[in-house]
């Protein structure tokens, strides 16, 4: 049996042609859904985890097109119609759906400030700051 020659270097941990590993934006604010118990707040948790998603097809700098974010909140409105949430939130909740349909940024970063108000006593403070992560790439993108 030879040894490898000594030149050799140390192997690549992906090919040169991989693509990156996808990160998923909001790992704190699933795990908070995932740890809280059933009922009211994990309600929120989790309605906050998909109108979050919904914002995200609006970033820049590739945001999804108009008519698929419309077919997106549409399907999310009846879902979040069956849920006991408060009511300010369940407004916030209409209101930033609202905003995730239309091409106006400003109104999506007042949309996600009121919701990120609302639901501040459900979420814990990672939660909090991925939320906050998503106004401040929109208020960069104005």
């Amino acid at each position: 049996m030879t040894a490898a020659p000594a030149n050799i270097g140390p192997v690549p941990l992906s090919p040169p042609y991989a693509l990156a590993s996808p990160r998923f934006r909001f790992r704190a604010l699933a795990a908070l859904v995932g740890r809280s118990p059933l009922g009211g707040e994990r309600e929120v948790a989790l309605a906050t985890l998909l109108a979050a998603r919904l914002v995200v097809g609006a970033l820049p700098p590739s945001p999804l097109p108009q008519q698929v974010r419309i077919v997106r909140a549409n399907g999310a409105r009846a879902w979040f119609a069956a849920l006991a949430v408060p009511p300010s939130f369940r407004q916030s909740l209409t209101r930033l759906m609202d905003a995730t349909t239309s091409v106006d940024r400003d109104g999506l970063e007042a949309a996600l400030r009121a919701l990120i108000d609302a639901s501040a006593t459900h979420l814990d403070a990672p939660a909090l700051t991925e939320l906050r992560e998503m106004i401040r790439v929109l208020a960069s993108s104005i």
